[in-house]
């Protein structure tokens, strides 16, 4: 009996029509895409044309393909629209309430978390705008025997300023466990509690700070689709609370993570829309806004403009010395930091590399996790310009704040600093430090 012939992907042709997307395109995009997942691709043009034909991509890189297709289209993609049958995307909750419980409880089971840290992060996920969401209180059930005060507002500020604080001495690792358990156990409870309208519009506010913080540490942690997740449940959340601060600052947290991965375009985007957003406030606020859309222009080589919004920058952050009127931590450190983006983006590498070694001077005490990622990636540039010996010393400084942090970013470096020394391991210098290297490794993994 002769075997059944498959049916061509008509849907995916049509998809790749509306695109002009090629074959060795999407073949590449796919590659790069299931690297994010941790999925490793050797797709080329052939592959796709079998698609084409009719065979079905593996199961673990279907979404790889969704995604793929959905960044080169510049619009979501569903797999049904693609061809590829339902992998059962998750629909969204119907509110940001539910949303929130459901991501800190998945993110609170180490089981679990593993499956939720795999989310793959959308480059065309569409943000709701403020005015569309603004002020909608959304039907949750009410609680029976809470009812909630401006107190129990005050302890979920305190609550987000003290895991704020163990993130920047410890790192996300330690972190993010408590936020997401006070997320559901906590935060979840007051949201659904009886209260005045002022209350509960301030505990949405309060809430909304605390997702977004909880989301920053996830994108920090490399788990960008789960970051991409509770910045969108904190956009919702702060909109329903009119909270035009925390929802412009949420924003500009998107377009650092798409800046992270490379999306430069979106990057761009994202921080325009956070100054948009933004409300009319301090110099600092505007300093921190317009950091991000410095480093934006420069992904996509606009030069001109990039240089003008870090002028802007600095005139901002000048009148803001001193006033307490503090937005998100930005100060000299973070714009140095900035700084050093710009000019390693427009190819001036001695500019960059200058601009971090302020940053990592400006940068205060406590902020152990930031200078953990602040020195990974000076060591990290200097020996992208050869720079051993000079990079050698910015590693050991590295080593000393890691031991203590609990950090996928600087695990990243860490790995950075054990692959890229190897071409140079006769030397005496790089000898020392990978010794050192090796028992600081040792002790993390005891």
């Amino acid at each position: 009996m002769a075997p059944r012939s498959r049916k061509p992907n008509l849907s995916l042709a049509a998809l790749m029509r509306e695109g002009q997307v090629g074959n060795a395109q999407l073949a590449r995009t796919v590659n790069r895409v299931g690297a994010e997942l941790g999925v490793t691709l050797h797709y080329d043009k052939t592959t796709v044309s079998h698609w084409l034909k009719g065979s079905m991509p593996k199961a673990a890189a279907r979404p790889a393909v969704v995604e793929g297709l959905a960044r080169l289209l510049g619009r979501p993609v569903t797999s049904s629209e693609a061809g590829l049958g339902d992998l059962g995307e998750p629909t969204p909750a119907a509110d940001a309430v539910s949303g929130v419980v459901e991501l800190g409880k998945a993110d609170m089971a180490p089981s679990r978390r593993a499956v939720l840290g795999a989310g793959l992060y959308s480059a065309t996920l569409a943000v709701p705008r403020f005015e569309d969401v603004a002020g909608r209180t959304e039907a949750v059930p009410a609680g029976r025997t809470v009812r909630i005060g401006m107190s129990d507002v005050a302890t979920v500020r305190t609550m987000t300023a003290k895991i704020a604080d163990i993130l920047d001495e410890l790192g996300g690792g330690h972190a993010r466990p408590m936020a997401a358990a006070f997320l559901v156990h906590t935060v979840g409870p007051y949201l659904r509690a009886d209260g005045s309208e002022a209350a509960r519009k301030a505990m949405r506010a309060a809430a909304s700070d605390l997702v977004y913080l909880t989301g920053w540490m996830a994108m920090y942690e490399r788990e960008h689709g789960t970051g991409q997740q509770y910045y969108l449940q904190a956009l919702r959340l702060a909109a329903d609370a009119e909270d035009h601060l925390t929802y412009s600052r949420t924003l500009r947290g998107m377009a650092l993570q798409a800046s992270n991965l490379g999306h430069g375009n979106k990057a761009l985007a994202l921080a325009d829309s956070a100054a948009e957003a933004a409300p009319a406030a301090g110099p600092r606020l505007v300093a921190f806004l317009r950091g991000q859309q410095a480093h934006g222009s420069a992904m996509v080589k606009d030069r001109r403009q990039a240089f003008s919004r870090l002028r802007e920058t600095e005139a901002a952050l000048s009148r803001a010395e001193g006033r307490n009127d503090t937005v998100g931590g930005y100060d000299r450190s973070a714009f140095e930091f900035h700084v050093s983006h710009v000019t390693w983006e427009l190819g001036d590498r001695t500019g960059s590399v200058q601009a971090l070694r302020r940053s990592n001077r400006y940068r205060p005490d406590g902020e152990r996790q930031g200078r953990v990622h602040g020195t990974g990636l000076l060591a990290t540039r200097l020996l992208a310009m050869r720079h051993v010996e000079e990079s050698c010393e910015v590693w050991g400084d590295f080593l000393e704040d890691y031991a203590g942090v609990a950090s996928a970013r600087g695990d990243e470096h860490f790995a950075t600093l054990e692959t890229g020394l190897r071409p140079y391991r006769r030397l005496p210098v790089v000898r020392e430090l990978s010794d050192r290297a090796r028992a600081v490794g040792r002790r993390k993994a005891a």
